[in-house]
């Protein structure tokens, strides 16, 4: 199964296309507008509701931490990144024609809310 992901544009750390901003396989984006107008808590209403009908989907999780992560938040990021390690590893289509790994997106995540928590002490 492959999981399409669209980087999230307004996030300062959209480099290296993580974290990033997923898209269901059937094409419905989660949160994509709101997450992308920096709408960050109607993007998470949106996400945990999507969550509450497909748990621990990692596409919605890897989202998740990325809003986590961008609102200060991270151990609750951390979490939903070590939830999507815990699972079956999936591959996902990046932008620009590149792939990746749910576990290589995760581990991106958790690299970047490390080096950004560092940085504000």
């Amino acid at each position: 199964m492959r999981i399409a992901l669209i980087v999230l544009a307004a996030a300062p750390f959209a480099l290296a296309a993580l974290p990033a901003q997923a898209q269901r396989p059937d094409g419905d984006p989660v949160a994509s507008t709101a997450i992308q107008h920096g709408q960050y808590a109607q993007a998470e209403r949106q996400l945990t509701a999507q969550l509450r009908q497909n748990p621990g989907a990692p596409e919605l999780l890897l989202n998740l931490a990325a809003i986590y992560a961008e609102t200060g938040r991270a151990t609750e990021a951390r979490d939903l990144y070590r939830q999507v390690l815990a699972q079956r590893n999936f591959e996902m289509d990046l932008p620009g024609d590149r792939q990746s790994t749910s576990y290589a997106v995760a581990n991106k995540g958790l690299q970047r809310v490390n080096a950004l928590q560092l940085t504000s002490r």
